[in-house]
């Protein structure tokens, strides 16, 4: 066995094991945050936000977001925070420090209540510790590449207790392959970052399956989903697209423009206390059937739209548990409109999960990874996993076909 191989493997442990001590920590101060901001003591974000006063509710984000506006604005004043892809992809050794501070800044606000994803920061604090835990080793760039793209993928494992779900991020999402040496390492690394993170997440999932009696003929209702999920997809991407600022913004505006962000997603709190956060709280009521039709269709609305105010003012978060709250407010939408109006008995829960997994894919362009993650969010049967993945391929076919036909358009005229 070559040195090289040996070395190879050694740093797959190394980075299992910090992925895992960087999961644990974002998490350890996701929760911190949410205690403090909302006062409660036991219990999921959503349950703290109920429990809070509407004072509270409105300037608990309003302060968190002041205080990380304050934190970018005096990191960016002095050092350039680059995109994990762009930063893994270099041949330069990651900017630990940045990224680590940039990663807290984004726990810091999402704790606090506002409409981003927390998933970016235990992949960026997995990724700079990695580089730093396997800076003395002899790796080639390529391995390199792997391996903190692994980092990546196992920090979100880790925080959502879904280890195949990170793995699959890894070599599909950030690396682009299949390869057996990527997607290997992939599995190894998250798996041991789930393991570490265990003693604080305690392998919860993020979502409780409720029993409900379902039908196989359920997959074919996953194709009529298919469209719905392809249109929401798409709308969600081009709002954020509009709303994401071309270059990161380093004025002393930040501070002022994050707090006016998080007073207005605190005062929507006040009446829907299911919108601040990173979308778990949907996903909850959603799954729970606890959405009325017309909180469905507020939610529906707001959460892209405060999500693209909080990008628009230069937060930075995850895009990850956005889009599938959205997705499964629509999916609530629809089955909620059905049942009432039509007098149908479609059991939500399950379109609602359905609708998501086809909006995720559109917005990460990985049905796959789609699929599988919104599976191990919630556990539900087995077979529901092949429903996902056909809502997901099918609205990631519908959108492969409308953007063949935006090509040939301009070839014809």
């Amino acid at each position: 066995m070559s040195r090289r191989t040996v070395e190879f493997g050694c740093a797959i442990v190394i980075v299992g094991l910090l992925a895992g001590a960087a999961g644990a920590a974002t998490t350890l101060l996701l929760h911190g945050v949410e205690h403090l901001t909302y006062h409660y003591s036991f219990g999921t974000l959503l349950t703290g936000i109920g429990g809070s006063s509407p004072v509270r509710r409105a300037l608990g984000p309003t302060i968190g977001g002041a205080l990380a506006g304050l934190g970018w604005w005096l990191l960016r004043r002095r050092a350039d925070v680059p995109s994990l892809s762009a930063a893994i992809a270099s041949p330069r050794r990651l900017p630990r420090l940045p990224l680590s501070i940039d990663a807290a800044l984004q726990v810091l606000l999402v704790g606090s209540g506002a409409s981003l994803g927390r998933e970016g920061a235990p992949r960026q604090l997995a990724a700079a510790l990695s580089d730093f835990g396997t800076q003395r080793l002899s790796l080639t760039q390529r391995d390199r590449e792997i391996l903190l793209a692994c980092a990546a993928g196992a920090g979100l494992g880790a925080v959502y207790s879904v280890p195949l779900g990170g793995a699959v991020f890894s070599a599909r999402i950030v690396l682009g392959t299949w390869h057996p040496r990527a997607v290997g390492t992939a599995l190894i690394t998250s798996s041991i970052a789930v393991a570490v993170a265990a003693p604080v997440t305690h392998l919860e999932h993020a979502l409780t399956w409720p029993d409900a009696d379902l039908s196989y003929l359920f997959a074919f209702l996953a194709l009529a989903v298919s469209p719905l999920a392809a249109a929401v997809g798409l709308a969600f991407d081009k709002v954020m697209a509009a709303a994401r600022p071309r270059s990161p913004l380093r004025s002393w505006l930040l501070i002022p423009a994050i707090a006016a962000a998080g007073l207005v997603i605190g005062i929507c709190s006040i009446r829907w206390p299911e919108l601040p956060g990173n979308g778990r709280s949907i996903l909850t009521v959603s799954v729970n059937s606890s959405l009325t039709l017309g909180s469905a269709a507020v939610i529906l609305a707001l959460k892209p739209l405060l999500t693209a105010l909080f990008l628009r003012t230069g937060a930075v978060g995850g895009m990850l548990t956005p889009a599938l709250a959205t997705g499964a407010a629509a999916g609530s939408v629809v089955v909620l409109a059905l049942n009432g109006l039509a007098g149908t008995s479609i059991d939500v829960p399950a379109v609602s999960l359905t609708c998501a997994a086809g909006v995720l894919a559109i917005t990460q362009r990985a049905p796959g990874f789609a699929a599988l993650f919104v599976w191990e969010l919630a556990h539900p049967p087995y077979w529901l996993l092949i429903v996902f993945a056909i809502a997901a391929y099918a609205a990631h076919g519908l959108r492969l076909l409308r953007e063949r036909h935006a090509a040939e358009q301009p070839a014809r005229s």
